[in-house]
């Protein structure tokens, strides 16, 4: 069935949608891997497992994390998105539940871990082009403030799974967070988390609605997967941010260590971690404003090089690290506004799932390249010290494959934002009437298109 004639749902501005689906996943995946590490004791002490069993859940996470991403790629853009996140949700915290219920037995252990992130797999790509559909001018900080609310979820959830876990135990503690994460995140997605001009049947995303005498298309302007994985942009955008996140996830494992060989102690090194978090949580909503109105390929460049600048300075005394930790954090945050706003420029929103599920996927893998190449260095060389131009010729590379993407070729459609939320159906003829013009809505970013009231 091509076409669909539903009603509009009631009226709310987008941006609950965005503090809707950042809710949602501040107690999903998130949540449990920020966690992960005030389990590690208690359930060493009580099964008898190794510290290196127990730490492998968040490597067997990863692989069942990576494995839903590619499978939820392929349906984010067939299915509401209701459809994908209710369910995902629900099996997550199931799951997470089921961590708190295995018997003593390494594989069984490693079981409900791989399931969490599975299951988890589905919880963030579906949210992500929710946020997106309804957004155009203001993209990139709809998408840092999501990733904040997320980010500030990592940040609490440690807070309360210490709490739990001094009062009821490891096992019990599980099962809360598992209630906590299910209830808060369908409460959330049921009342707020809709796709701009989702028409489906049974679920099934229709590409036409019928309003009144007429049918509405509904198609987006973009590549299909194909045809993506031909264009440099694609590549540009996976190696050239992926690249990045190699080396500031290296750096963030392993600032502890590294800072205090260099004459910090332990406690100010930790500390160090802290104000990483809270300045990429910063940079997250203010990297949303500016490349909003800052071309990607101009600002992409100087975000990752900045780092390299914040590596010279990661030296006592403490005011010193700190102020680099910050500088290296910001740089981050803003980074990670790029991927959905790069990717949606060049490749478009057509198959948006399917072309950042594989991307996402290549990031956590090298999420877990990045620690093991510094202990590799670290392990070979006795010292951090000769890896760091290393680390800072990998981000200079990554900064020319971002430079060099070019022009936009999806570039913001003026007055959308206003537009969509006044008339959903209206901004979907907007981007329809792009999609229908052969997928080259513009030349330049000075002939964007416009909204006309």
């Amino acid at each position: 069935m091509s076409s669909v004639t539903q009603p509009d749902a009631r009226r709310r501005s987008p941006w609950w949608v965005v503090v809707g689906a950042g809710t949602a996943n501040a107690v999903g995946p998130p949540m449990y891997l920020a966690t992960t590490g005030l389990f590690v004791l208690p359930i060493v002490e009580e099964t008898g497992f190794s510290r290196t069993t127990v730490t492998g859940a968040y490597s067997v996470a990863a692989v069942g994390m990576v494995i839903g991403l590619v499978i939820v790629s392929r349906l984010v853009d067939r299915y509401a998105a209701r459809y994908i996140l209710v369910p995902s949700f629900v099996l997550f915290a199931a799951s997470m539940a089921a961590i708190g219920l295995v018997p003593p037995v390494e594989a069984v252990y490693f079981i409900p871990c791989f399931f969490v992130g599975f299951f988890g797999g589905g919880t963030a790509i579906p949210a992500t082009r929710v946020v997106v559909s309804w957004f155009d001018n203001n993209r990139a900080l709809a998408v840092g403030i999501v990733t904040g609310i997320i980010g500030l979820g990592a940040a609490l959830g440690p807070v309360l799974a210490g709490a739990l876990i001094e009062s009821v135990g490891w096992r019990q503690t599980y099962g809360y967070m598992a209630l906590i994460a299910g209830l808060v995140s369908v409460t959330m997605i049921t009342l707020f988390v809709r796709g701009r001009a989702e028409r489906h049947v049974r679920g099934r995303l229709v590409q036409e609605t019928h309003v009144g005498d007429r049918d509405v298309s509904l198609e987006l302007p973009g590549l299909t997967f194909g045809q993506a994985l031909r264009t440099r942009q694609f590549w540009g955008i996976a190696l050239g941010l992926g690249m990045v996140g190699v080396v500031i996830i290296g750096l963030q494992v392993h600032l502890v260590p590294m800072m205090t060989d260099r004459g910090l102690s332990s406690g100010e090194a930790g500390q160090l971690l802290v104000i990483f978090g809270l300045a990429s949580l910063v940079g997250r909503v203010v990297g949303g404003i500016v490349i909003d109105r800052v071309h990607g390929s101009v600002v992409g460049p100087i975000v990752i090089l900045a780092p390299i600048a914040g590596m010279f300075f990661l030296e006592p005394p403490f005011s010193t690290a700190a102020l680099a930790v910050a500088f290296i954090g910001v740089a981050f945050g803003i980074e990670g506004d790029l991927l959905a706003l790069l990717i949606t420029r060049y490749l478009g929103m057509r198959n948006f799932g399917q072309i950042i599920g594989p991307v996402q996927a290549m990031f956590i893998l090298g999420s877990a390249v990045g620690p093991l190449l510094l202990g590799l260095g670290y392990d070979q060389l006795g010292s951090y010290d000769p890896v760091i131009p290393v680390l800072m010729g990998v981000l200079v590379v990554g900064a020319l494959l971002i430079a060099t993407l070019g022009r936009y070729v999806y570039p913001a459609v003026d007055g959308f934002d206003r537009l969509a939320a006044r008339d959903e159906l209206a901004a979907a003829e907007v981007l329809s009437g792009i999609a229908e013009s052969h997928d080259v809505p513009a030349s330049s970013d000075r002939s964007r298109p416009q909204v006309h009231s």
